[in-house]
């Protein structure tokens, strides 16, 4: 009897990670779609959030692959604990890499008072998103917590991270869509950089972690 609690300690674990590559992989898939559309409907509408909204896909994917190596690294526990540090870097760098991106592109079109068109394709994308990754990024951080992954909990705050970005992009396009306010778009762009920035610095010192990593 005193040997079965760590086989279903271990059972448990096996489970959380399986949920947690699921999730993962569907991050990969989604965010893989969702940024193809957002770069394009962002390239032909000109506008500065909705390309940094694509762009912010294209780091979900990293991240989420990523989030698989480290899934599947859990598996091996002599090498658990130098893979979840690892790949707690490289989430944090997504989010340095995403900062700088937003921050220049938007003031660059402040600068040169580029208005971005309509667009329909980026509206009802931001809006799909803001209903899914906040679901998306909930389960992530239950599955971390379960496992001890400040890795994972990184990437659910990247993931929830993109709700914001959604309602954002959403609010900066349709205020330019009803009002012609050209400056919304990019300086919706801009509300999102330092805590971004800020988040990418904490992981990157890996000082990100959830409350089951005390």
């Amino acid at each position: 009897m005193q040997e079965a609690a760590p086989l279903l300690v271990s059972a448990s674990r096996s489970q959380h990670v399986s949920r947690g590559v699921r999730l993962e992989w569907f991050t990969v898939a989604y965010n893989s779609v969702e940024g193809l559309i957002a770069l394009i409907a962002g390239l032909l509408a000109g506008s500065v959030a909705l390309v940094g909204f694509g762009f912010d896909s294209v780091l979900e994917v990293t991240s989420g692959a990523t989030l698989l190596w480290r899934l599947h690294a859990d598996r091996r526990p002599e090498v658990r604990e130098r893979v979840e540090a690892l790949s707690l870097r490289i989430v944090g760098w997504c989010f340095l890499l995403l900062s700088a991106y937003v921050a220049y592109d938007a003031m660059s079109r402040l600068v040169t008072r580029q208005a971005a068109d309509h667009s329909t394709a980026g509206m009802i994308l931001a809006a799909v998103s803001l209903i899914v990754m906040p679901v998306l990024a909930r389960a992530k951080r239950r599955v971390a917590q379960q496992i001890g992954s400040a890795a994972l909990t990184a990437d659910a705050t990247q993931t929830q991270f993109c709700t914001y970005l959604s309602a954002i992009l959403l609010a900066g396009l349709g205020l330019n869509a009803s009002f012609g306010w050209w400056w919304a778009d990019p300086l919706a762009a801009l509300v999102m950089v330092p805590i971004i920035f800020n988040e990418g610095v904490d992981a990157v010192r890996g000082r990100t972690c959830c409350a089951s990593c005390h």
